[in-house]
């Protein structure tokens, strides 16, 4: 499994919507991916994020740092060459990542997703 299979899979399981993935290469000598998803409440926020920490962890992948506390309405976990925002819906609009990399092209998450 594949480190964005990892985090796809575990937004996924712990029912984060709207999950889109970026590739970021061309733009960004840091890292390589953004993947961002949708909670639609803190409690969810924090699942996901637990999960994404916890199916790192047995797959082997480092996790570097989160940002976001309780009460947070955006979370960021750092795993190095991937970037995970989970944010709750209206900051998600309010930011829209997606509209400001709207240039960078998406990844097929095809197959990594249950739905």
């Amino acid at each position: 499994m594949t480190k964005l299979e990892c985090v796809v899979k575990a937004m996924d399981d712990k029912m984060g919507s709207h999950i889109v993935a970026i590739d970021m290469r061309d733009a960004s000598p840091i890292f390589d991916t953004f993947v961002l998803c949708t909670a639609n409440n803190e409690r969810l926020m924090q699942a996901i994020k637990e999960n994404i920490k916890d199916e790192c962890e047995i797959n082997g992948f480092e996790v570097k740092s989160i940002e976001g506390l309780r009460d947070s309405k955006w979370l960021l976990i750092d795993l190095g060459d991937i970037v995970c925002h989970i944010f709750a819906t209206e900051e998600r609009d309010s930011y829209n990542l997606e509209k400001l990399w709207g240039d960078m092209p998406r990844i097929n998450l095809e197959g990594m997703l249950a739905k």
